[in-house]
């Protein structure tokens, strides 16, 4: 017998279907984790997408079932950061890049999420003028346990939410199902798994895009985080993130339970990435998406070129001992100094330069 050659599978798939333009993610032994060679495809194709007249929409989606994207991978920046580390600068340029050409694309982008949608992964969907949530569907930006912050611009969208929402999904970490999606805007419609690919071939025979999804809309019930949210409204509107713990703490009866394990999940993340986090969210009010973009690349590219990221990674991912060694190691001990010279502007030439809204439509992206 002759050998057998092994033929590896593309971890993302990019082209079009009729009037379609098509972005599907397959690599499921990492949950659809998304590389640096990945984002480099998608933002390669979409300025193709945005001047070819024969395609009308852009699909996103997985061919991994029950899962959208679990974030960038970060097992490949660690080790870059270790190897090459003036290389991560670059990638973080351009996922930041790629999120601002998303934001920027002018045809209509649906994302079919029906899974888990984290981190990137939120990243390159949250800015599509479609999300349809499946009814395996969470979101999560889950950063802080990994020393790092929620990047991607999502902070931008997270200060918009109502009554200290963002803040509490920001710090946490915590996932929500698609009514909470659905009820904060995350989500624009809610359509389960099975007519996903129909979906697709629809928008392929270029029928418009609002009818269709409007008329498959289904009602995902009642938002669940409205449970919570008078005790998120008065805890996560603090001053600082000990302020946040403190009034987690003075909570009494079911809500003062629930405020008790929403306390042992803060305890557990990175105290830097926490007081980053909160400035970071609270101050995103006041910024533009570009500027809230070119933000993170300074705080992501400060952040994993210390401690934390790394460790992080390391005992959520690699080890999976669960047991980080953060540095600081508690919240008081993070000085406003530490986090003052995170989000302290680099020399100019080293910043995070983003062309404008009307130069990215002069280019016709």
């Amino acid at each position: 017998m002759g050998m057998i050659d092994h033929v590896t599978e593309p971890e993302i798939e990019t082209g079009r279907m009729g009037a379609l333009a098509r972005i599907t993610l397959q690599r499921p032994s990492a949950r659809n984790a998304i590389t640096i060679a990945m984002r480099a495809e998608i933002a390669g194709m979409i300025p193709k997408w945005a001047r070819d007249p024969q395609v009308y929409a852009l699909v996103i989606r997985s061919a991994v079932p029950g899962v959208f994207s679990a974030g960038g991978d970060v097992r490949e920046i660690v080790a870059l950061a270790a190897q090459e580390p003036f290389l991560v600068r670059r990638a973080l340029a351009d996922e930041y890049m790629l999120n601002w050409l998303l934001e920027c694309f002018s045809k209509p982008t649906v994302s079919l999420i029906d899974g888990p949608v984290m981190g990137t992964g939120v990243g390159i969907s949250i800015y599509g003028t479609h999300r349809v949530a499946g009814e395996r569907y969470a979101f999560a930006m889950p950063e802080t346990r990994l020393g790092l912050f929620p990047d991607d611009g999502v902070a931008h969208a997270l200060a918009r939410l109502p009554d200290g929402i963002g803040m509490y999904l920001g710090l946490t970490g915590r996932s929500i199902d698609r009514a909470d999606a659905l009820h904060l805007g995350l989500a624009t419609h809610c359509i389960a798994a099975a007519h996903h690919e129909a979906i697709s071939a629809a928008l392929a025979d270029a029928q418009p895009v609002d009818p269709l999804l409007d008329g498959l809309h289904e009602d995902p019930g009642p938002a669940a985080i409205d449970t919570w949210r008078e005790v998120i409204a008065r805890c996560f509107c603090a001053d600082d993130v000990a302020g946040i713990c403190a009034r987690l703490a003075a909570e009494t009866g079911s809500a003062g339970q629930w405020a008790a394990a929403v306390l042992v999940e803060l305890a557990a993340r990175s105290p830097l990435a926490l007081a980053v986090t909160f400035r970071h969210i609270r101050e995103a009010a006041a910024r533009d998406l570009r500027q809230t973009l070119t933000l993170d690349y300074r705080l992501a590219a400060g952040m994993i070129e210390g401690h934390d990221f790394a460790e992080g990674v390391r005992a959520a991912l690699i080890e999976k001992d669960n047991a980080p060694r953060w540095r600081p190691a508690t919240l008081s001990d993070v000085s406003p100094g530490m986090v003052e010279r995170l989000f302290h502007p680099f020399a100019s030439s080293d910043e995070l330069v983003l062309p404008t809204r009307q130069e990215m439509q002069a280019a016709r992206v």
